[in-house]
């Protein structure tokens, strides 16, 4: 091999490997932020109160820093976007790789990727212009800013996420699977049931918990149409508040320094253990399909 090719595999090389050890720093830096400033909340408040009090009062006397509202609003919105986007996003997939012809399959992968690139605030404009409405006149509630909408907004901001990677295994399930399914005279459709999906499930549950991920981290359209009750939910049709809004809502209002900004950055914390047990979750399944 050339001197001149061997010093390109090499500069290519210590580009990649130099990127990935940046990623790396950089994650490691933040994380490393967000525990120098909301670790300080901790001499004043036990992580326990922190974690279980139900009273998000940061700026009362005496102030309340309980975050379990918070935390039950977020789950209680991304278990219903989940309960939406997965058997949506499954169902899409499936349609796209193994029914769809091939020229209807190249528009609806065209529409899935376009959706994924429309912004978060414009989903939570719509959701307030046409889903909210509908939540107030449907379900005849007092207000339609429900944990419902936010659940219902941030489905759609998650089923690109799963479509693409679900479709993604789908797509890498070998021929040979299925043909020797369709020699033992299986149906298409019970090919796709038992066989594809079957073979597939790591990579569709690793789309799921990356969709879920994607949902638990998403900040502007769930503040616009949640209704941002810091208070305990009472059910699906109720305002809430998650901590992602918390941060945003309060961050600007905040004394550098008090006890209320500390604690905006021990939320950071939270969110970065879930999210960070998302994706690990996920690239589990990753490399276990890959084996």
């Amino acid at each position: 091999m050339p001197v001149r090719y061997k010093l390109k595999e090499f500069l290519f090389e210590t580009i990649i490997r130099a990127s990935g050890l940046a990623s790396i720093i950089a994650v490691g830096l933040i994380f490393f932020f967000l525990l120098k400033e909301g670790t300080l909340l901790f001499q004043t408040q036990t992580l326990g109160d922190f974690l279980l009090g139900k009273k998000w009062y940061p700026i009362s006397e005496p102030p309340g820093f309980g975050i379990l509202p918070l935390i039950l609003g977020s789950l209680l919105v991304t278990l219903g976007a989940a309960i939406i986007s997965i058997p949506l996003g499954i169902a899409c997939a499936v349609y796209i790789a193994e029914v769809a012809p091939p020229r209807i399959k190249e528009i609806l992968k065209s529409g899935v990727e376009l959706l994924a690139a429309i912004p978060s605030v414009v989903l939570g404009f719509i959701g307030i212009v046409t889903v909210v409405p509908w939540i107030k006149s449907t379900f005849d509630v007092p207000t339609g800013l429900t944990a419902f909408a936010g659940s219902f907004i941030l489905a759609f901001m998650a089923m690109p996420t799963v479509v693409s990677i679900a479709e993604d295994a789908l797509h890498s399930v070998p021929k040979i699977y299925k043909e020797g399914a369709y020699a033992l005279g299986a149906t298409q459709w019970q090919t796709i049931y038992r066989v594809v999906l079957p073979a597939a499930a790591s990579g569709i549950v690793a789309a799921v918990m990356l969709g879920i991920g994607r949902v638990v981290g998403e900040t502007m359209a769930v503040m616009m149409v949640t209704g941002n009750s810091a208070s305990m939910p009472k059910g699906i049709f109720y305002p809430v508040r998650t901590l992602t809004a918390t941060v945003a809502a309060e961050m600007g209002e905040t004394v550098q320094g008090s006890d209320h900004y500390f604690s905006l950055f021990a939320i950071g914390i939270v969110l970065f253990v879930i999210t960070f047990a998302v994706n690990m979750t996920a690239d589990v399944f990753i490399h276990r399909r890959r084996k």
